[in-house]
């Protein structure tokens, strides 16, 4: 089976931070595009970062950029997105994906209170 579990979501106070995580099973990194997006309330879903693992390519969305990291740890197949300083804005779920060929995860909901 080919899929990405997202985890780490949390209910979280404005300005604090969390670290998301993503397993992938059925693949590996090498070779692939690995990225977050999200979705807001009532909002399409968005690009929030991206990675080439291995490599230093990375890149993120004007909105969150400075506050969130993207990495990757190839040995456990794992994606992480640091989210600092965080805002309400920010409120969603976070989805891993997979490029050139589409992988979406289930997600995991992150809350940002006040």
């Amino acid at each position: 089976q080919v899929r990405f579990v997202e985890s780490g979501g949390d209910f979280v106070q404005s300005g604090g931070s969390l670290r998301i995580s993503c397993v992938a099973s059925g693949f590996t990194f090498s070779g692939s595009f690995l990225d977050w997006y999200r979705q807001r309330p009532g909002k399409d879903r968005e690009f929030v970062a991206l990675i080439r693992p291995g490599t230093g390519i990375t890149a993120y969305a004007d909105s969150v950029k400075g506050r969130f990291t993207i990495s990757g740890d190839a040995a456990k197949n794992t994606l992480y997105l640091q989210m600092n300083d965080l805002k309400p804005d920010d409120t969603a779920m976070y989805y891993c994906n997979r490029r050139p060929v589409a992988l979406w995860g289930q997600g995991t909901q992150v809350t940002v209170s006040s």
